[in-house]
């Protein structure tokens, strides 16, 4: 009996992959939670610290006042994209590298964060980048990760050639 996903010989290595950002994701969280007290930066430079925070909403702390309802819906979105993606890359060809590679990292950063949202209710955010007054939203390796991940696929998208060959019209 045939199974409903072919998944190639090197899809383990970007499953290996987004298991590597899933495990820096949720070391780093749980050492900045274990040390760092809530809201107390720890200052590097002029321009970076971590700052323990909880995001009860989604990106940029995008509704995260809603009342409670947001945790279900991110979890699922996050829980569907991550399943889509585990099906794209048992799809992608072997000899691919760079799109793989991306899907890897989103994937990653989708479930360190998903493990966050489900088990603790909320995501840990830590990292803090700012230039004078100007503070960029708090982040965590796992949306590092999506993000690279995202700007991967979209380089990707707008340097690869058309591999499909057009389709000859019919009159």
């Amino acid at each position: 009996m045939s199974s409903l996903i072919k998944i190639s010989k090197t899809a383990w290595l970007w499953y290996l992959l987004a298991g590597i950002v899933i495990l820096l994701d949720q070391v780093s969280k749980h050492a900045v939670s274990a040390n760092l007290e809530m809201h107390s930066p720890v200052i590097f430079t002029s321009f970076f610290n971590f700052t323990l925070m909880h995001n009860h909403g989604a990106a940029f702390s995008f509704l995260s006042d809603a009342g409670g309802w947001q945790r279900y819906l991110f979890s699922g979105l996050a829980a569907v994209v991550s399943i889509g993606l585990v099906i794209w890359l048992a799809r992608i060809p072997a000899e691919k590298r760079w799109e793989p590679i991306a899907l890897a990292l989103v994937l990653g950063g989708a479930i360190g964060n998903l493990y966050d949202r489900v088990t603790l209710g909320y995501v840990v955010d830590f990292i803090v980048v700012h230039y004078n007054d100007y503070y960029w939203p708090a982040f965590n390796v796992a949306d590092s990760a999506i993000s690279i991940g995202a700007i991967m696929l979209l380089i990707d998208a707008l340097v690869s050639p058309n591999t499909e060959k057009p389709s000859p019209e019919k009159n």
